[in-house]
Protein backbone atom coordinates (compact mmCIF):
# COMPACT_ATOMS: atom_id res chain seq x y z
CA UNK A 1 0.00 0.00 0.00
CA UNK A 2 1.15 3.57 -0.76
CA UNK A 3 0.82 6.83 1.66
CA UNK A 4 0.80 10.08 0.61
CA UNK A 5 1.87 11.77 4.47
CA UNK A 6 5.83 12.73 3.13
CA UNK A 7 4.35 13.65 -0.54
CA UNK A 8 1.89 16.16 1.24
CA UNK A 9 3.91 17.60 3.12
CA UNK A 10 6.62 18.09 0.44
CA UNK A 11 3.80 20.72 -0.52
CA UNK A 12 4.85 23.30 2.40
CA UNK A 13 6.79 25.04 -0.17
CA UNK A 14 3.75 25.79 -2.36
CA UNK A 15 2.10 27.70 0.84
CA UNK A 16 3.03 31.33 0.63
CA UNK A 17 3.04 32.96 3.83
CA UNK A 18 1.35 36.88 4.20
CA UNK A 19 -1.16 36.13 1.42
CA UNK A 20 -3.37 39.61 2.00
CA UNK A 21 0.36 41.67 2.28
CA UNK A 22 2.46 43.12 -0.37
CA UNK A 23 5.72 41.25 -0.17
CA UNK A 24 9.25 41.92 -1.83
CA UNK A 25 9.67 38.31 -1.14
CA UNK A 26 7.22 35.72 -1.16
CA UNK A 27 8.13 33.69 2.21
CA UNK A 28 6.58 29.67 2.21
CA UNK A 29 5.84 27.33 4.74
CA UNK A 30 8.89 25.50 4.25
CA UNK A 31 11.65 27.64 4.87
CA UNK A 32 9.43 29.45 7.36
CA UNK A 33 9.15 26.12 9.33
CA UNK A 34 12.87 25.79 9.12
CA UNK A 35 14.11 29.12 10.41
CA UNK A 36 11.61 28.50 13.15
CA UNK A 37 13.23 25.25 13.86
CA UNK A 38 16.30 26.94 14.18
CA UNK A 39 15.24 29.67 16.45
CA UNK A 40 13.64 26.96 18.61
CA UNK A 41 16.12 25.09 19.19
CA UNK A 42 18.27 27.64 19.78
CA UNK A 43 15.95 29.02 22.41
CA UNK A 44 16.23 25.69 24.19
CA UNK A 45 19.50 25.79 24.12
CA UNK A 46 19.73 29.33 25.74
CA UNK A 47 17.25 28.13 28.14
CA UNK A 48 19.45 24.71 28.93
CA UNK A 49 22.75 26.48 29.17
CA UNK A 50 21.88 30.24 31.05
CA UNK A 51 18.72 29.30 32.98
CA UNK A 52 18.45 26.05 34.36
CA UNK A 53 16.43 24.60 32.10
CA UNK A 54 16.28 20.95 31.29
CA UNK A 55 14.35 20.64 27.79
CA UNK A 56 15.28 18.51 25.04
CA UNK A 57 16.71 21.17 22.25
CA UNK A 58 16.22 18.65 19.49
CA UNK A 59 12.79 17.47 20.09
CA UNK A 60 11.87 21.02 20.05
CA UNK A 61 13.49 21.32 16.54
CA UNK A 62 11.08 18.46 15.22
CA UNK A 63 8.14 19.92 16.87
CA UNK A 64 8.53 23.33 15.43
CA UNK A 65 9.60 21.32 11.68
CA UNK A 66 6.14 20.75 12.04
CA UNK A 67 4.00 23.35 13.48
CA UNK A 68 2.67 24.60 10.42
CA UNK A 69 2.11 21.46 8.50
CA UNK A 70 -1.93 21.20 8.65
CA UNK A 71 -1.53 24.63 6.65
CA UNK A 72 -1.16 22.80 3.33
CA UNK A 73 -4.45 21.49 4.14
CA UNK A 74 -6.21 25.12 5.30
CA UNK A 75 -3.87 27.48 3.96
CA UNK A 76 -2.30 30.26 5.57
CA UNK A 77 -5.11 32.35 7.50
CA UNK A 78 -4.12 35.80 8.47
CA UNK A 79 -3.13 36.25 12.28
CA UNK A 80 -5.67 39.15 12.68
CA UNK A 81 -8.31 36.99 11.02
CA UNK A 82 -7.19 34.05 12.81
CA UNK A 83 -7.06 35.57 16.13
CA UNK A 84 -10.19 38.47 15.43
CA UNK A 85 -12.58 36.87 17.65
CA UNK A 86 -13.38 34.13 20.27
CA UNK A 87 -15.60 32.73 17.56
CA UNK A 88 -13.44 32.90 14.88
CA UNK A 89 -10.42 31.25 17.11
CA UNK A 90 -12.47 27.89 18.66
CA UNK A 91 -13.48 27.30 14.48
CA UNK A 92 -9.59 27.64 12.91
CA UNK A 93 -8.51 25.51 16.30
CA UNK A 94 -11.32 23.07 15.04
CA UNK A 95 -10.49 23.33 11.32
CA UNK A 96 -6.92 22.77 12.03
CA UNK A 97 -7.29 19.45 14.59
CA UNK A 98 -9.60 18.23 11.43
CA UNK A 99 -6.57 18.90 8.97
CA UNK A 100 -4.07 17.49 11.35
CA UNK A 101 -6.18 13.88 11.30
CA UNK A 102 -6.57 14.29 7.55
CA UNK A 103 -2.41 14.38 7.59
CA UNK A 104 -2.21 11.49 10.28
CA UNK A 105 -4.29 9.82 8.30
CA UNK A 106 -2.34 9.45 5.13
CA UNK A 107 0.88 6.87 7.22
CA UNK A 108 0.18 3.81 8.35
CA UNK A 109 -0.71 2.89 11.70
CA UNK A 110 2.58 1.73 13.13
CA UNK A 111 3.91 5.33 12.56
CA UNK A 112 0.99 7.38 13.22
CA UNK A 113 1.17 7.02 16.80
CA UNK A 114 4.72 8.75 16.72
CA UNK A 115 3.64 11.53 14.98
CA UNK A 116 0.66 12.14 16.19
CA UNK A 117 2.31 14.41 19.01
CA UNK A 118 3.35 16.62 16.73
CA UNK A 119 -0.35 17.61 15.61
CA UNK A 120 -2.29 16.74 18.68
CA UNK A 121 -1.10 18.46 21.73
CA UNK A 122 0.14 15.71 24.46
CA UNK A 123 0.22 16.36 28.40
CA UNK A 124 3.49 17.18 29.19
CA UNK A 125 4.33 19.11 26.07
CA UNK A 126 3.16 22.43 27.21
CA UNK A 127 6.39 24.20 27.42
CA UNK A 128 7.83 22.99 24.19
CA UNK A 129 4.68 24.26 22.05
CA UNK A 130 5.40 27.61 24.09
CA UNK A 131 9.16 27.66 22.88
CA UNK A 132 7.83 27.02 19.38
CA UNK A 133 5.50 29.83 19.91
CA UNK A 134 8.09 32.00 20.74
CA UNK A 135 10.05 31.18 17.79
CA UNK A 136 7.61 31.34 15.56
CA UNK A 137 6.49 35.10 16.52
CA UNK A 138 10.53 35.50 16.12
CA UNK A 139 10.05 34.58 12.85
CA UNK A 140 7.29 37.01 12.16
CA UNK A 141 9.36 39.38 13.63
CA UNK A 142 12.21 38.76 11.14
CA UNK A 143 10.09 38.94 8.11
CA UNK A 144 8.92 42.41 8.97
CA UNK A 145 11.94 43.32 9.85
CA UNK A 146 13.17 42.10 6.10
CA UNK A 147 10.54 43.68 4.89
CA UNK A 148 11.08 47.07 6.13
CA UNK A 149 14.82 47.09 5.35
CA UNK A 150 13.99 46.34 1.38
CA UNK A 151 11.71 49.54 1.97
CA UNK A 152 8.31 47.92 2.07
CA UNK A 153 6.07 49.85 5.02
CA UNK A 154 3.15 47.20 4.92
CA UNK A 155 4.97 45.64 7.39
CA UNK A 156 5.18 48.52 9.82
CA UNK A 157 1.74 47.60 11.67
CA UNK A 158 2.75 44.06 11.55
CA UNK A 159 6.21 44.52 13.37
CA UNK A 160 5.06 46.87 15.82
CA UNK A 161 1.97 44.26 16.70
CA UNK A 162 4.43 41.46 16.81
CA UNK A 163 6.95 43.08 18.84
CA UNK A 164 4.09 44.22 21.43
CA UNK A 165 3.01 40.12 21.75
CA UNK A 166 6.60 39.25 22.03
CA UNK A 167 6.65 41.43 24.80
CA UNK A 168 3.71 40.85 26.71
CA UNK A 169 4.94 37.22 26.45
CA UNK A 170 8.87 37.24 26.99
CA UNK A 171 10.92 34.86 28.32
CA UNK A 172 14.44 34.76 30.09
CA UNK A 173 15.45 32.84 26.83
CA UNK A 174 13.51 34.99 23.92
CA UNK A 175 14.83 38.19 25.47
CA UNK A 176 18.99 36.90 25.38
CA UNK A 177 18.08 35.60 21.86
CA UNK A 178 16.40 39.52 21.23
CA UNK A 179 19.32 41.35 22.93
CA UNK A 180 21.97 38.75 21.04
CA UNK A 181 21.34 38.00 17.87
CA UNK A 182 18.23 39.96 16.77
CA UNK A 183 20.39 43.02 15.77
CA UNK A 184 22.45 41.21 13.28
CA UNK A 185 19.22 40.88 11.64
CA UNK A 186 18.83 44.19 10.20
CA UNK A 187 22.63 44.42 8.95
CA UNK A 188 23.51 43.95 5.37
CA UNK A 189 25.70 40.98 4.66
CA UNK A 190 28.77 43.32 4.42
CA UNK A 191 27.74 44.84 7.80
CA UNK A 192 27.34 41.00 9.65
CA UNK A 193 30.92 40.37 7.93
CA UNK A 194 32.69 43.24 8.80
CA UNK A 195 31.11 42.83 12.49
CA UNK A 196 32.35 38.82 12.66
CA UNK A 197 35.69 40.38 11.69
CA UNK A 198 36.37 42.46 13.93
Amino acid sequence: MSYSFFSTLSRLKYINRWGLMNNTRNENLSEHSLEVAFIAHALCIIKNKRFGGNIDADKVAVYAMFHDCTEIITGDLPTPIKYSSKKLREAYKAVEEEAGERLLSTLPDDLREEYEKYFVVQDGDEEIWKIVKSADRLSALIKCIDERRMGNMEFCKAEESTRKIIEENMTPELAEFIKEFMPSYGMTLDEQIKKYNE
